[in-house]
């Protein structure tokens, strides 16, 4: 009795879709860490990006992880992807209506405001805090990003808590060096998926096994 031979697997016809998610990721987060850093004289810039660029786009670069089987990708970018769609509902539904119940409660609204956007980035900071361990084994630069964002997620999460206007402002310039960290490995990624003459270097993972060296044999 024979066994029918299988077809073979296919392989993946998509592209890369990580230099997109990351660059989507570090726009969405520049714009909204230049207006906590007290840069911007306008109004919410970043709003729209959080639902179109930050997050549709984001969330369309993790389904398209799942499809490359990239477990760590697809968990990045589709969570940061509805952290963006979630703070713009947040933003643009929920915090208008603090007003409302701080006349109820006899509280401060942007106190309230405060203590909301706090839990969500401390949420938030707890995920970072596995995704930042397990980026170890991607690249250096891909560590980066996570290490940028867990210090951001950590430093407003305190300043919202603590209604410190000046830790908020620190995060915001945190912020910031996190989206140009984020550029440059959305950068590298485009660049280094093109196999030109160019390239940008990335880093290899962190802590990996060391390869031996061995003499060589001689007869």
């Amino acid at each position: 009795m024979t066994e029918t031979p299988r077809p073979p697997t296919p392989l993946s016809t998509i592209a890369d879709p990580a230099p997109l998610g990351l660059a989507a990721f570090a726009l969405t987060t520049f714009l909204l860490s230049a207006k906590n850093a007290g840069w911007t004289d306008g109004t919410d810039a970043w709003l729209g990006y959080a639902f179109a660029y930050g997050g549709l786009i984001q969330l369309l670069a993790g389904m398209w992880e799942f499809r490359n089987r990239n477990v760590f990708g697809a968990t990045a970018f589709a969570s940061y992807g509805g952290f963006w769609i979630g703070l713009g509902l947040y933003v643009r539904w929920v915090a208008p209506t603090a007003a409302a119940t701080a006349a109820a409660t006899k509280a401060n609204p942007e106190h309230l405001i405060q203590n909301d956007l706090g839990w969500i980035l401390l949420a938030f900071a707890i995920f970072n805090t596995y995704m930042l361990l397990w980026s170890t084994q991607v690249t250096a630069a891909v560590f980066g990003v996570f290490l940028t964002l867990e210090l951001t997620e950590v430093i407003l999460f305190i300043g919202n808590l603590s209604h410190s206007s000046g830790v908020i402002k620190f995060g915001g310039w945190v912020g910031v060096l996190t989206a140009l960290v984020a550029w440059y490995a959305s950068a590298a990624g485009v660049v280094n998926g093109m196999g030109g003459r160019y390239a940008l270097p990335v880093g290899g993972p962190l802590g990996g096994p060391r390869a031996v060296e061995t003499a060589p044999v001689t007869q």
